[in-house]
């Protein structure tokens, strides 16, 4: 048969058949391919993932329900995670990829050659694979097809999933390898029960005082460019140092030992503030002395007038202290702040005027030189108290005007409400200064034995660490600030379970001149207990 135009009908029919039979058979070899072959150039890359502080490591099986995680351990917004099976390489859970990624790692301890070495712009960072990591970012994961078949079994042996938090802190060097050391977290219970410790990797507060014969980092005998000599000890009557040899060591990590020049370095270009009472001064003098090594440094150039750190007429000192290393433009500074509210004369005339003490709104030094500092440590505490109050003259307000509300007149509540408000603005600015990074210090433990300070109380002891050497909990004893800042962008700086075990370190009845009745169970001789404090913080900057 012909169709018209001389075209057989039956030819045509025959390429037809052919071609479909030719396309059947491509098609199903595609399909093999497809199968057999991970799905690796047929996505498109995912987003380079910047990455944040310190990695971690979580052990957690596929049975939890990875999508809610960040809810149930009530970790911040800026964290995300990836959990990654280790055996298949199959993505089982994703939350939020924006920030935080995630790799396959069985045992990871990495290593600084050279604390000394400044800090660099991009990261070289090894995994077991030999695969490296550079400039700011991690090659991001291909998530292989896996059948539901293989999932099902896979949730049915448990598996356990690695999710690791990579990290370009400051601390990593140009050429060197990095300093860090992976900790595992055995099931999400202890996800939902320790969420900040695992943000953090370490749990710096918990774990114990070791005997250390380098200790202390700076002369008892030196340090006066720096330290006060009410605080020096060893220009005091005093006898027995053993205090002084003591190093903390925290539990499932090692802590770096504290090197002047090494946090010089780090700090190159950025300022680190202290602001809060008398133990935040001590906190700074130590520092100081640690980062100068307790020498003299007569090219340290003090910038105190920038932050506005002028005697004022008949005061007995500025309300702060500001030093500026020339050598790497490091600014180091301490501004008294005992309540950290914003104090308002009420009579700019009389000299004994009252001052207004705002517990909502946070001390005008912090309003006005947030944006130039980098490194924030606040503390807050011994001055919220009925005599101290009277002292100042300070009257509680709150949104402007006298306090009202009878819930704050207590002062432990003011207290507790100043101290969220003040967490609450700084979390609520730190997102408008993305380099500053900001700590509350807990609480410094007081020892005073037998009586308070005007009852006769004393801190007599000098064996050390009589009451115990080792901190075993988890939580922080300063629940008022761990609860203040949990679920926000400010880190805790927690000292007090460490401070409460070493009673001795006080400067109990010693001073420069004999004083009859002087007992000092709140401050703390120099070297000593606050230098392990900037160890602490050293280790998380």
């Amino acid at each position: 048969m012909r169709m018209k135009g001389g075209i057989s009908f039956n030819g045509l029919r025959g390429k037809w058949l052919s071609l479909i039979l030719t396309t059947l058979t491509f098609t199903a070899i595609l399909i093999l391919a497809w199968e057999k072959t991970p799905l690796v150039t047929t996505l498109p890359p995912q987003k380079q993932l910047k990455v944040l502080t310190s990695p971690v490591i979580f052990n957690v099986s596929p049975s939890n329900n990875l999508t809610s995680l960040k809810d149930e351990a009530n970790i911040e917004e800026d964290f995300s995670y990836v959990a990654i099976d280790k055996e298949t390489k199959t993505q089982q859970g994703e939350i939020n990829t924006q920030l935080l990624h995630a790799t396959e790692v069985e045992t990871v301890s990495y290593q600084d050659k050279d604390s000394g070495a400044a800090p660099m712009d991009s990261v070289t960072a090894r995994f077991p694979d030999e695969k490296k990591v550079d400039d700011n970012s991690i090659t991001p994961l291909v998530e292989e097809k896996a059948s539901q078949e293989q999932n099902e079994k896979e949730k049915e042996k448990e598996k356990k999933l690695i999710l690791v938090c990579a990290a370009i802190p400051s601390i990593i060097h140009k050429g060197k390898e990095s300093t860090f050391r992976l900790h595992g977290i055995e099931n999400i219970q202890q996800i939902r029960q320790k969420p900040r410790q695992i943000l953090t990797g370490c749990n710096y507060a918990k774990g114990k005082w070791v005997a250390e014969s380098r200790w202390p980092l700076y002369s008892g005998f030196g340090c006066k460019q720096w330290l006060s000599e009410m605080w020096a000890c060893r220009l005091t009557q005093r006898t027995d140092f053993s205090y002084e040899g003591f190093r903390w060591q925290p539990e499932n990590c090692e802590m770096p030992e504290f090197d002047g020049s090494a946090f010089l370095k780090r700090m190159q270009d950025k300022t680190i503030a202290f602001v809060g009472d008398s133990l935040g001064r001590q906190q700074f003098q130590s520092m100081m002395c640690m980062v100068t090594g307790g020498k003299d440094s007569p090219e340290v150039e003090d910038v105190g007038w920038q932050y506005g750190f002028v005697k004022a007429e008949g005061a007995m000192r500025p309300d702060g202290w500001a030093y500026r290393f020339p050598t790497t433009n490091t600014t180091i500074l301490y501004h008294w702040s005992a309540s950290l509210c914003d104090l308002e004369p009420l009579n700019m005339t009389k000299p004994a005027t009252e001052y207004a003490m705002h517990l909502d709104r946070p001390a005008a030094f912090l309003q006005r030189y947030l944006h130039m500092l980098d490194v924030l440590v606040l503390n807050t505490g011994h001055h919220w108290n009925r005599g101290k109050f009277n002292a100042n003259h300070w009257v509680m307000h709150v949104n402007g005007e006298p306090n009202k509300n009878r819930k704050l007149a207590p002062i432990g509540n003011a207290k507790n409400f100043a101290i969220q408000s003040v967490v609450k603005w700084l979390d609520s600015e730190l997102p408008k200064h993305p380099r500053l990074k900001a700590f509350f210090r807990t609480l410094s433990p007081r020892h005073f034995f037998n009586g308070d300070w005007n009852t006769g109380g004393s801190c007599d002891n000098t064996a050390p660490l009589a009451a115990g050497d080792t901190v075993s909990q988890d939580e922080s004893q300063d629940t008022v600030v761990a609860g203040a800042i949990e679920g926000t962008r400010v880190r805790l700086l927690d000292i007090t379970a460490i401070s409460q075990l070493r009673d001795e370190g006080h400067i109990s009845r010693y001073s420069i001149k004999a004083t009859e009745g002087m007992r000092d169970c709140l401050h703390w001789c120099l070297p000593g207990i606050p230098d392990t404090w900037n160890e602490i913080l050293f280790a998380q900057v």
